[in-house]
């Protein structure tokens, strides 16, 4: 089974979907409800009375408290009951946990772990879906297996080939090496596979008019545990950037990932895909929208087949892993041990 990575950063909605409508989320096991008060601050408490466990996010928000829709009990903003039916003596326990938030870059993220540890600890950055620079298209879809195999799947791109042929893959992905390099102090893994002389699949051919033979580039970061960036140029064959790094005649795409675990074998997949062209051209971006959502629910499709297999399986399987999987493979032992570092029964394990 999956092992969390606590204390850390998660994202729970894109801002757009948090509102005065209460919305569940289930984060790293631990079921949140998320509003935001009458002034626009997003706020994020456990999902469960401490009556009788009933979700708060199946209440009523009054204001900026939230009623327990089974009895009653009334929860203000940093989760402390501030009135309980048929007594005026509010018990010295009823409090639900309440998260610490922080909204940047579009998302909505939440502390998962010791609240303490919250202030002294940056949010992983993605500027590119907050800057007026790009136009973005974005969506969530949830995925019905483990965390981990969708980062097994994100450090790979050389399933494009097969898996998404028609939209995003073409031979040239699979058939080309690529360079991995970790940064073990910072936590980053970083894949790049450049291609010189490539087909250019239909993905970027209707969004940017690109026709014949490309350049392109794919960069990888990834910020373990939860954030990827994928880097991508594409460009005539032989058009380069400038020697001084600017790179006008080609074009750029940043594709995010916020890989948020729901339960040991469920994952939100937040995507978004922001480009610095055609920026006010709907046709393209509605285009995007859609190419870029198929392509993922084939991965859903492709990662909850997986999942089932996994679990099927007898113990003690042996996979194969070869050199297009470096990046994974790093991606792993870094969460892996992030996850010892979150849990002191494993540390020295």
């Amino acid at each position: 089974m999956s092992e969390f990575v606590r204390d850390q950063w998660y994202v729970a909605a894109y801002g757009s979907e948090v509102g005065r409508e209460l919305l569940a989320r289930t984060i790293l096991g631990e079921p949140i409800v998320l509003y935001r008060t009458g002034d626009g601050t997003a706020v994020a408490l456990a999902d469960r009375c401490v009556h009788r466990r009933f979700p708060l996010s199946e209440s009523k928000l009054v204001d900026d408290t939230i009623v327990c829709g089974y009895h009653g009990f009334t929860y203000g903003t940093d989760g402390a009951c501030v009135a309980v039916p048929g007594q005026k003596r509010i018990p010295r326990t009823a409090r639900v946990p309440s998260y610490p938030v922080v909204e940047q870059d579009s998302f909505v993220w939440v502390w998962i772990g010791d609240a303490g540890k919250a202030a002294t600890t940056p949010v992983p950055r993605a500027p590119w879906l907050a800057d007026p620079g790009y136009a973005t298209v974005c969506g969530m879809e949830p995925l019905n297996a483990r965390a981990s195999l969708l980062v097994d799947n994100l450090m790979d791109l050389s399933h494009e080939t097969y898996l998404h042929g028609g939209y995003i893959g073409t031979p040239e992905v699979a058939e080309t090496p690529i360079t991995t390099e970790v940064d073990d102090e910072a936590g980053v893994v970083y894949v790049s596979r450049h291609m010189d002389d490539t087909e250019c699949p239909p993905f970027y051919a209707e969004s940017t008019g690109l026709a014949g033979r490309i350049t392109r580039w794919q960069d990888i970061e990834f910020h373990p545990p939860c954030l990827y960036l994928l880097h991508s140029r594409v460009a005539p064959v032989g058009v380069l950037p400038n020697a001084d790094g600017t790179d006008p005649d080609a074009f750029h795409v940043e594709v995010v990932y916020a890989i948020t675990p729901s339960t040991e074998n469920s994952t939100y997949d937040f995507w978004a895909v922001a480009r610095d062209f055609a920026q006010d051209d709907a046709e393209v971006s509605d285009y995007l929208r859609e190419s870029n959502r198929t392509v993922v629910l084939q991965d859903v499709d492709a990662l909850n087949v997986l999942e089932k297999v996994i679990a099927d399986e007898p113990a003690g399987y042996q996979e194969l892993s070869i050199n297009i999987d470096t990046g994974g493979l790093a991606a792993r032992r870094i969460l892996a041990r992030m996850a010892r570092a979150g849990d002191p029964t494993k540390v020295g394990s």
